[in-house]
């Protein structure tokens, strides 16, 4: 690659940067941008990093599950026990170890464990489709799988080498979760290289319809440490991790606080809402995308949780300029919009909402970072100017696992720096710098999204969906559904003589794609619209009509006010016209998110309180309404066979009377 003659080290800040003549002002912005060099750890692993806070606060509560606790002191005994268990199974220095574990304190010690053996974490969430957990299985080929009794069925892979290790087996759970008395040392010892080995694999969504996997190092992380230290400062808190270990904002929320001294709250999956739990635990600290906050603004009683807050993170998508505006009527603490990939270690840059005008930025680069606004040749791009985002400095990945060409491609050599071995990576994203030396994010230079906090491309759904035998084309775009409310619709050209149903797509994409990738609309077409040089032009396709998909269950509409109550409040929400009592939520478009909106809306309305889990394992309206009235009740079982009865047999005569 040819390298920009005028790229030099300015001595006066220490940044790097492209020399500029006097008076050059938007150039002397960028190089001003980019003076973020500070001292890092740059020789520790995320783990001597946490052990040296068990030192100091051995006996303070590190992890929080349910009612049950670790304090820092059990948390690392627990994890050397593992990490024993670990090494003799040959884990250690750059050897990945899977991790299929639902949220506990299990979990917390299973990637403490791993890191102190040396090995790197390959996260995999259990409620992905097995085809997913096998690709990445088979592609990080990891010689061990750290998991539960209760999910091994679920991973029986034909992956040759595989050893499944269940951490609360009988026969494992003494050296896992019991301490042997005098061990208390680590019983990993680092070089002075370990930094540069992997803490994890981080898979995310690819074009080509296969997933590919990020790998941060140690190095990585201590940076995004010390970055994080000068944003949120490191008064130690309480801090709510409701995010994914698939997600890589996670490591955020499990280690950066560990390492401070916080208190982690692990909440379980879809007992209590996210309110109840900052007001219960006492959280000053929480982390979320903006649609998950706009869910929270939305959702009766949440006003109170807010206002507990000291520091509220968002990022992971663009922040909507009214989201940005409630949330600081409602915030008595700090509004932080972050921004940053997975291939720069999560957050590279953020920015303090003090004020919200046109548009909320993503303000500047964290501590080691460079941003670069740059055009097709790796030009620089004047201050005011669009152009593609490009992120250097420490917290770069190594690159994608197996995947030299697409790591060649998107980590290209940085023309800005006197290291011959610095690299930038291209994110795709567009943006510009503002004359305040702020950075503004445009939107994307490609068909990737954010949806939800997700990174998703199109194209892998798009690649999946045309596997269908009665699929001829397709294309996937996001909906405006609503302010502030986007969602992914699938629009499809059948195969001649095919008519497949919205459930039939939808389940068939369950087998192998994540939930937050299943569209929550789908559009029939007789042709796709396309642009004069033949490509999808997707600035035409209609928004998805609010009307009842095409299910394969018949139409049977609400009988009692109860049902009328509960599909009003779906009808609103999911953006659906008609709502039928045995329509499920999620085959109508409903997710998890959309969810927790709507269980404190029928809370509200119907005046009770029960579990949101009670939602998902009764997703039709004829499910939840026979709960709400029975419940566990064993003594009605005739009134509720009754009840079934009549139901069914008003859903065969409006079948006959669709099919005749």
């Amino acid at each position: 690659m040819t390298r920009i003659e005028n790229a030099t080290l300015v001595p006066e800040t220490g940044a790097i940067g492209v020399a500029c003549p006097a008076n050059n002002e938007p150039a002397q912005l960028f190089v001003d941008l980019n003076n973020t060099r500070v001292e890092f750890p740059r020789d520790k692993c995320i783990h001597q990093l946490i052990e040296e806070q068990v030192q100091r606060t051995p006996n303070a509560t590190a992890v929080i599950f349910e009612n049950k606790r670790l304090t820092y002191r059990e948390l690392s005994e627990r994890a050397d026990d593992l990490a024993g268990a670990l090494q003799k199974l040959g884990i250690g220095p750059e050897v990945p170890v899977g991790v299929c574990l639902e949220r506990s304190l299990e979990m917390m010690v299973g990637l403490l464990g791993i890191l102190k053996a040396g090995g790197c974490y390959v996260p995999l969430d259990p409620a992905y489709p097995k085809d997913r957990l096998k690709f990445v299985l088979a592609d990080a080929q990891p010689p061990v799988l750290l998991t539960q009794t209760s999910l091994r069925n679920d991973l029986k892979f034909e992956i040759p080498n595989l050893k499944l290790l269940c951490v609360d087996e009988p026969d494992h759970a003494p050296r896992i979760t019991g301490h042997k008395p005098g061990n208390t040392e680590p019983r990993t010892r680092n070089t002075n290289h370990a930094s540069a080995y992997l803490a994890y694999i981080m898979y995310t969504s690819g074009s080509t319809g296969k997933p590919k996997g990020v790998m941060i190092t140690h190095r990585n992380i201590a940076n995004l440490f010390t970055g994080m230290d000068r944003v949120l400062g490191v008064t130690p808190g309480v801090w709510l991790a409701v995010t994914s270990i698939s997600f890589d904002i996670s490591v955020l929320e499990l280690f950066w606080t560990l390492a401070r001294g916080f208190t982690v709250v692990i909440p379980a999956n879809g007992l209590r809402t996210i309110s109840d739990q900052i007001l219960q635990h006492g959280v000053t600290h929480f982390q979320c995308t903006p649609s998950l906050a706009g869910n929270l603004v939305r959702t009766p009683g949440s006003s109170e949780a807010l206002r507990q807050l000291r520091k509220f993170l968002v990022g992971g998508e663009a922040l909507p300029v009214t989201l940005a505006t409630q949330l600081r009527q409602l915030l008595h603490g700090e509004l932080l919009n972050m921004y940053g990939p997975t291939e720069t270690t999560i957050w590279s840059a953020t920015h303090l909402v003090r004020e919200v005008n046109s548009t909320v930025p993503i303000g500047r680069p964290i501590a080691n970072t460079e941003i670069r606004i740059l055009g097709e040749q790796l030009q620089p791009i004047a201050a005011g100017e669009p152009g593609e985002i490009f992120i250097g400095g420490e917290g770069v990945a190594r690159g994608y696992l197996n995947r030299p060409e697409l790591t060649a491609a998107k980590f290209v050599a940085d023309p800005f720096s006197s290291d011959a071995k610095a690299r930038l990576y291209r994110t795709g994203d567009i943006g510009l710098c503002r004359t305040d030396g702020t950075i503004e994010f445009l939107g994307r230079a490609d068909h990737q999204v954010k949806l939800h906090g997700h990174r998703i491309e199109l194209g892998e759904i798009e690649s999946v969906l045309r596997q269908h035998t009665a699929v001829q084309e397709c294309v996937v775009h996001v909906w405006e559904a609503g302010p502030d409310d986007k969602r992914l619709a699938a629009y499809i050209v059948p195969v001649s003589g095919s008519s497949p149903s919205v459930m039939e797509l939808r389940r068939f994409l369950e087998v192998k794609l994540p939930a937050h990738m299943i569209p929550a609309a789908f559009v029939w077409l007789d042709k796709l619209p396309l642009t004069p040089n033949g490509k999808v032009d997707r600035n035409v396709l209609s928004k998805p009509n609010e009307v009842r998909p095409n299910l394969a269950a018949a139409y049977v509409p609400p009988q009692t006010q109860i049902e009328e109550t509960i599909a009003s409040i779906w009808r609103q929400i999911l953006r659906i016209e008609k709502v039928g009592v045995h329509d499920n939520y999620f085959d109508l478009g409903g997710n998890s998110l959309l969810l927790t909106e709507t269980h404190a809306k029928l809370c509200l309305a119907l005046k009770v309180d029960f579990p949101i889990v009670r939602s998902f394992e009764h997703p039709t309206i004829a499910a939840l309404t026979e709960f709400l009235a029975f419940g566990k009740n064993s003594s009605l079982p005739n009134v509720r066979e009754r009840a079934s009865r009549q139901r069914e047999a008003f859903a065969r005569q409006q079948l006959q009377a669709v099919t005749v």
